[in-house]
């Protein structure tokens, strides 16, 4: 048996529900739809993050986020303590407006998500403990603000690295979710050192994300991998790294996902994706990101090779992905900044798609 499925078997096991997380918790009265993923994924997505905080573009109220983004992931959640999570938005938001917003975008339609972690964000998961807080805070925060689900973008400030006791509660904390709502949207947002990364080194936080992905590939709805702030992408196709921004790149690690590929080390092989739980993820602008930019007519190139076959560079799928899931993009407040540089040739891209096919 493959090493990666090892730990998958280790992990699918799930814990019982302690008297914390064993009922649903009590929410505040909300407006809207019953929380948990209640509508499907369009078949082709845009999806944008929406930060709480300002980094330079502004924040910005979930209402005043136009319709062309079919998935908005609020980022990101704080870390209260032993496994204690809270939504609270940005000063100068109102959480009664956030709650109206969220109950407006998911009755035309739209998905909302909260996101754990980013490159300073935390999670406390180191015991059964931890794990029970989690399970009951993020149930509160799911009730609370009426959202569809949940997103994974925990980095190595979080204690992602193998073996770390943070995989193994958060594969059975996401389970134990899932089971309290039976549709919970559920995405990761990983960089790709960190998946991809097994490729080269099974040691770190090189490949430190499959044993999660492999652990979740029933709940998991969409794999978005960061092609951004970690340079050029080792790959089984080339003998030096795709560079950052190029479609190569993007099609090589949508490829990579959806197809698999050997572990570094002799350590297995980690079984690809259904196409339609990947998606790409790139900067929405040059200055969302440090590196890794792409211009949007190369994501849309890239989108086209990995559902057509078509506009490729050296790099070509198998086969064509007609149900390749779509783009993310960091973020919705930069790309508003920039006047929808980002999400108005990418977004149109993808709905031209979706009508036709």
């Amino acid at each position: 048996m493959k090493p990666i499925s090892l730990l998958s078997c280790a992990f699918v096991l799930l814990t019982s529900f302690g008297c914390q997380a064993g009922q649903k918790p009590t929410a505040e009265p909300q407006p809207g739809i019953t929380p948990g993923y209640s509508h499907p994924l369009p078949r082709h997505a845009l999806v944008g993050y929406l930060h709480n905080f300002d980094n330079g573009s502004g924040v910005l109220p979930l209402g005043q986020v136009d319709d062309s983004w079919d998935v908005i992931v609020l980022a990101f959640a704080d870390d209260m303590g032993e496994g204690r999570i809270a939504l609270n938005p940005a000063p100068g938001l109102d959480k009664a407006r956030l709650i109206a917003d969220i109950a407006a975008r998911r009755a035309r339609g739209g998905i909302v998500a909260l996101s754990f972690g980013g490159e300073l964000g935390t999670v406390t998961l180191q015991t059964q403990r931890d794990e029970d807080n989690f399970v009951r805070t993020t149930a509160q925060a799911i009730d609370a603000y009426g959202l569809d689900g949940i997103d994974i973008d925990l980095e190595k400030i979080a204690g992602v690295v193998h073996g770390a006791p943070v995989t193994g509660h958060l594969v059975s904390a996401v389970k134990r979710l899932h089971a309290m709502y039976p549709n919970l949207y559920v995405s990761m947002a990983p960089e790709h050192p960190y998946v991809q990364g097994g490729w080269v080194s099974m040691q770190g936080i090189w490949g430190a994300y499959l044993p999660l992905i492999d652990g979740l590939r029933d709940e998991l709805d969409l794999l978005h991998v960061q092609l951004y702030n970690n340079g050029g992408l080792p790959t089984p196709y080339h003998a030096d790294k795709l560079p950052a921004g190029s479609v190569d790149m993007m099609v090589g690690s949508a490829k990579m996902l959806i197809e698999g590929f050997q572990l570094a080390d002799g350590k297995g092989r980690f079984d690809g994706l259904r196409p339609d739980q990947v998606a790409l993820a790139l900067p929405s602008g040059l200055t969302a990101a440090g590196n890794g930019y792409a211009t949007p007519a190369d994501i849309n190139r890239a989108f086209d090779c990995l559902t057509m076959a078509t506009a490729c560079d050296s790099v070509k799928p198998a086969q064509p992905y007609p149900d390749f899931r779509g783009v993310m993009t960091w973020s919705i407040n930069w790309d508003v900044a920039d006047k929808g540089a980002f999400s108005v040739p990418v977004g149109t891209h993808l709905r031209q798609a979706r009508a036709k096919r």
